[in-house]
């Protein structure tokens, strides 16, 4: 599938790691979308019910980063790749990028990311 519609950048406290202290005080994590899926009726019929909205795929996504807590990252992504399929119709895959910029590492970097691809039907 040629068409993409990608949603960068959605960002909301959760409350996500191994640690006690992440936890209980939280910290940002955010995240970026990309979904797999034909824009062609949609951009045919200049019709929004043709198309996936990117108003409700962000709220979809903050409420899945407030969700949990989870102790990693990865079930995080999958659990919003899934609950992307599951929630647009005409979205055929999704690409999750669940970025978290203040993980607790005592060394300095620029953040850490987990990226998945999913499929409609495929595990």
């Amino acid at each position: 599938m040629a068409d993409r519609i990608a949603l960068t950048g959605i960002t909301a406290t959760g409350h996500h790691g191994v640690f006690e202290h992440e936890k209980r005080d939280g910290q940002p994590f955010v995240v970026d979308i990309v979904l797999h899926t034909d824009i062609r009726p949609a951009a045919a019929s200049d019709d929004l019910t043709l198309t996936t909205h990117y108003g409700e795929l962000a709220e979809l996504v903050t409420e899945h980063i407030a969700s949990g807590p989870f102790d990693l990252i990865e079930t995080l992504t999958e659990n919003i790749a899934a609950a992307v399929l599951a929630g647009f119709e005409l979205v055929d895959a999704v690409d999750v990028t669940v970025h978290k910029p203040k993980a607790p590492i005592e060394v300095p970097f620029g953040d850490v990311a987990i990226t998945i691809h999913r499929e409609r039907g495929r595990s």
